[in-house]
């Protein structure tokens, strides 16, 4: 029988980290004088830096320095999550328990790096509820590529056809819906209204409206 594997991206699904990324990549624009676009977070959002820096804010195009600009603009989010402005989404603990007790993985498959990961087990003691994560850094494509879920999924042992794609972005819905992935929509970025279009298979106000009988049948009816 295929297993089911619940797959959650992580900023916006997991953990509120809006506040911070945005400030950060302010802080980073001012520390290298650099021009930041009115509309550049909305463009940018669940897009990994290798994609942002060059093609949305036009900042470089050398991978060295890509690099150089996108580690030091994580290591502000950290500084500035650090101060109080992450915070953990409702039903994160209550979904994650439930499913380790049917036995279902829970694993991550986000477009932000591992050390911000780390953080966020280390501010809200989660990181014992995941089997594994796929990052930023173990892709080389990103979303809307289905490539860090399927990578995601595989670590858990999955099948995308019966296995559960949790997210909040434009890009990271289109990901799960093109790897095959029964795709929730989370409303906690865009309203229900805005994600409607996407053709998610169910849309949820955050993860506290997600039943785990859903995952338990490998299905939604």
């Amino acid at each position: 029988m295929p297993r089911t594997v619940a797959v959650f991206d992580w900023d916006g699904v997991v953990i509120d980290s809006s506040v911070a990324h945005e400030r950060s990549w302010e802080a980073l624009a001012k520390e290298e004088s650099l021009p930041l676009p009115s509309d550049h977070f909305k463009r940018g959002f669940g897009k990994r830096n290798e994609l942002i820096i060059p093609e949305i804010l036009n900042w470089a195009r050398d991978p060295a320095e890509v690099k150089r600009l996108s580690d030091r603009k994580e290591a502000l989010y950290r500084d500035i999550a650090r101060t109080g402005h992450v915070h953990l989404l409702p039903g994160v603990r209550e979904l994650c328990g439930a499913l380790n007790e049917l036995s279902i993985p829970c694993v991550i498959g986000t477009s932000t790096h591992k050390e911000n990961l780390a953080l966020s087990f280390e501010l809200f003691g989660i990181g014992h509820f995941f089997a594994g994560a796929v990052a930023s850094e173990d892709v080389t494509k990103g979303k809307p590529d289905p490539e860090v879920f399927l990578k995601a999924c595989a670590l858990g042992g999955g099948d995308p056809a019966t296995s559960f794609v949790f997210e909040d972005s434009f890009s990271g819905l289109q990901a799960g819906l093109s790897g095959g992935f029964i795709t929730i929509a989370l409303a906690t970025t865009n309203t229900r209204e805005q994600l409607a279009p996407v053709g998610a298979h169910r849309i949820v106000k955050d993860l506290s409206e997600v039943d785990p009988q859903w995952l338990a049948r490998g299905r939604l009816g």
